[in-house]
């Protein structure tokens, strides 16, 4: 599995138009083969920074939603109506019996 963190921090300006698009890629990335959990978070400390929580079965999983053209322009718009460059780390997981 492999987990995605995302962080975008819109200008306040725009942070409506950053909120309704998140939602909306983040309910349209859900469907898509190989997505286990696809979330978007307000950071409380900085309300106009959102978090982005993404599980994906395996890489070729998340490497066709990086392709998929929604998801293209979802970033490009967002990063456009950014305050700063988003930032995005994808981990290698597996889980943990304790």
């Amino acid at each position: 599995m492999l987990i995605v963190i995302g962080s975008i921090k819109a200008q306040r300006e725009h942070l409506p138009r950053v909120l309704e698009l998140s939602l909306e890629h983040v309910n349209r990335s859900r469907l898509e083969p190989g997505c286990l959990f696809h979330s978007v978070h307000r950071d409380v400390e900085d309300e106009n920074r959102l978090v982005f929580l993404e599980h994906w079965a395996d890489a070729d999983a998340l490497r066709a939603h990086f392709a998929v053209p929604a998801s293209i322009a979802f970033v490009q718009e967002a990063a456009s109506l950014a305050e700063e460059a988003p930032s995005l780390q994808i981990y290698e997981a597996q889980p943990a019996s304790i």
